[in-house]
Order: C-alpha cells, then sequence, then structure tokens
C-alpha cells in the first residue's frame, strides 16, 4: 500500500494495477486533532483491501489531502487530482463547507464518499453521504434527554457554517416538538470560539437555559467544554453533542459530571462483535499506542471499504451515471453499510463514553442513500 503526496500523484505517473482513493481528511485546523485517528482507520482499511482479494487483482493505494484548510484551498487541490485522473474516487471527513466545496468540483464526474455527520438535503450525481442528517441524529436525543431530565429551556451554540446552521434549523423544531422552548442560539467563526467564550458562557448563565445542544466541533468544542468546567456550568447544564467522540472528549480532560452527552455512529465503549473486532486488528496492526478510532475514524474505514466493494464489480461508474438512478439499485452496498451504521446516545464518563441503555438508536428503516 503507498500513501501519495497529492503532487507527486499529479506529476508522477502511477505505477500499474492500482486504484487510488482521495483521502481528504483534516490535519490541521479545529478538527485537526481527530486526523490521526481517521488516518490509521484508513490505513487500516487499505491493508485489509490489499492482504484480502483486493479489488479483482489491484492494490489499493491512498492520496492524503489536508481536509483542514479553507474550502477554497481544499477543492482546489481536489479539482487538480481529478482533472489528470490521479484518483478514482474521493473518502473523506470534514467540514460541511469544505465538503460543498468538494462537491462542487466533482459532483458526476469523480465518486465521493463523504462518512460524518451532515447536513442533510440533496447531493449532486456521485455523491454519497455515510452520516446521518440532523434530524436522524438528534430527534430521539432531544427527545430523551428532554423528558429524562425534565428539560423546558435549551440553548443552541455552535460554529457559524453549513453544518451548525442546519442542526439549529431542526433543532428548533425538535425541541418544541418536546413542549420545551429554545431561549438562546450562538454561533461563532470556525475556529474562533477562544475569543467569544466569556460572552458565551455569560450569555448562557443569564439565559437561564437548563441545557444546551452544542453544534462547535474539535478544538472549539474542546475549548467550550473546559471552559463551562472552569466558570461552574458543567453541572448546572446537560450538554448534547452530536460532533464529540473520544478524542475531542479527551482534549477537554475528560469530564466527570454525568451531564456531557453525545450523539454519534459509535462509541469505542461499544462491545458486540463487530466493534471488538476492528478494535483488536487496528490494534495488531499499529499497536496498542495507536489513537483510538472514533466514530469519525470508523466511517472513513467504511467508506474506504465502501469504495473497494463498488470498484470490484465495476460500479463506480455507475453513482455518476445519473442523478436519477436510485443507489439502492446502482450500488447496494452504500444502502447496506448506511442502515448498518446506527446511532447512539452515550453519556461522558471521565475519558470515555458509556451508551445509554433504552436511548433510542435512530436506526434508519429506509435503505436508500437518499432518506
Amino acid at each position: 500500500m503507498a500513501l501519495t503526496d497529492p503532487l507527486e500523484a499529479r506529476l508522477v505517473p502511477r505505477p500499474a494495477g492500482r486504484l487510488r482513493v482521495g483521502l481528504v481528511i483534516p490535519q490541521s485546523g479545529p478538527l485537526g486533532l481527530t486526523g490521526p485517528s481517521a488516518l490509521d482507520a484508513a490505513l487500516l482499511a487499505a491493508h485489509e483491501v490489499n492482504t484480502g482479494d483486493r479489488v479483482r487483482g489491484r492494490a489499493l493505494d491512498l492520496v492524503l489531502v489536508d481536509g483542514g484548510r479553507r474550502p477554497a484551498e481544499v477543492a482546489a487541490e481536489v479539482a487538480a487530482l481529478t482533472a489528470v485522473g490521479a484518483v478514482d474516487a474521493l473518502v473523506g471527513f470534514h467540514t460541511s463547507d469544505v465538503h460543498r466545496a468538494i462537491e462542487t468540483v466533482v459532483g458526476g464526474r469523480t465518486p465521493y464518499v463523504f462518512t460524518p455527520p451532515h447536513e442533510g438535503g440533496r447531493r449532486r450525481a456521485g455523491v454519497v453521504c455515510l452520516g446521518p442528517d440532523p434530524a436522524r441524529q438528534l430527534r430521539g436525543p432531544i427527545a430523551w434527554l428532554t423528558r429524562t431530565h425534565l428539560l423546558r429551556r435549551w440553548a443552541l451554540v455552535g460554529s457559524d457554517y453549513i453544518w451548525p446552521r442546519s442542526v439549529h434549523r431542526h433543532a428548533r423544531r425538535l425541541v418544541a416538538e418536546q413542549g420545551a422552548a429554545v431561549v438562546l442560539e450562538a454561533r461563532v467563526p470556525l475556529g474562533g470560539v477562544d475569543e467569544r467564550l466569556d460572552r458565551l458562557l455569560d450569555d448562557l448563565a443569564t439565559s437561564r437555559a437548563d441545557a444546551v445542544l452544542l453544534s462547535l466541533v474539535g478544538r472549539d468544542l474542546a475549548a467550550f467544554n473546559a471552559a463551562a468546567r472552569a466558570a461552574g456550568l458543567d453541572r448546572r447544564l446537560v450538554r448534547l453533542s452530536g460532533a464529540l467522540e473520544e478524542n475531542g472528549l479527551m482534549a477537554s480532560d475528560g469530564d466527570r459530571t454525568g451531564t456531557l452527552y453525545a450523539a454519534m455512529s459509535s462509541f469505542t465503549s461499544l462491545t458486540d462483535d463487530a466493534h471488538l473486532d476492528l478494535a483488536a486488528r487496528h490494534a495488531a496492526l499499529l499497536g496498542p499506542q495507536a489513537p483510538v478510532l472514533d466514530s469519525y475514524a470508523e466511517g472513513v474505514h467504511d467508506g474506504i471499504h465502501l469504495v473497494a466493494s463498488l470498484a470490484s464489480r465495476d460500479a463506480l461508474d455507475a453513482l455518476v451515471a445519473t442523478d436519477r438512478t436510485p443507489l439502492s439499485r446502482s450500488a447496494p452496498e452504500v444502502g447496506a453499510v448506511r442502515s448498518r451504521r446506527g446511532m447512539h446516545l452515550a453519556r461522558a464518563e471521565a475519558f470515555g463514553f458509556e451508551v445509554v441503555a433504552g436511548a433510542p438508536t435512530g436506526r434508519t428503516r429506509d435503505p436508500s442513500i437518499w432518506k
């Protein structure tokens, strides 16, 4: 397996018999703290493909693109790769503004699998979203937390870009469905939460909110949780995040309040056979000191395997042939992966998460990627 630099991928002829996947994951920026875990997951998936049946005899290589930069920069690098045929498909986890920029330059031309939670809406031809939209991700957790903790006043705090805006729009309706009210809504520039923390905490205190939905991500989310603890708001506010995973929890020095929750597709504490087997394979390949494979990383792992599976039956082209072809027919693997990636609500316990027994899982009944 080769991990190739984008410049080399564009300028140096590709060795024969290789399937090349552009891997667009954050190596910098607010989500940079999750990058090592996502890279590990991609390396593991590529290793599994290449030591298995390969892809019709072809080895799978990765071209690493830093998805943590500004959207235009990332999209320009991706466009340069696809223009010369340097990659056969893209797999990525990054912010939704980067996602939209990439979709604009590759939609209908190069298959692109976007793996984390997304903002919803229709996609261009060839663009597959494996994660949940805001309604699917948050409806069950908001309802369960509102009932369990007798919540009446929610605050919405997030970054100011596409995904948090969509989260807030859906959350206002989901909170109202439970007979509660949104009493504060605030968004801050991505990567700029440090300059707004004092104001945010003051506004939360004066709003008398008893819960806050956090659509901050990465380093911004960790900084907020650390500041809330320092201000004494962590024990008084129930906090729910659709972007918090184990690496972000460790970056904020953990949480022991019992009031911090996350709604994600997976957690490392899950003990079903599939998750235990994935953790064992990861440790065997990269050692016990490797970063934990958080939910974002598991999505990347699934995305690489999905591309390999589609390529093995020459189905990648079917994704970009027309936006009117139902993916359940042209690529049933997509629906199978998406259905398997259920939702879980978990409570932070020190530096890990415990899945809440009896909380709604949010699994989809519809295998279609367009749900």
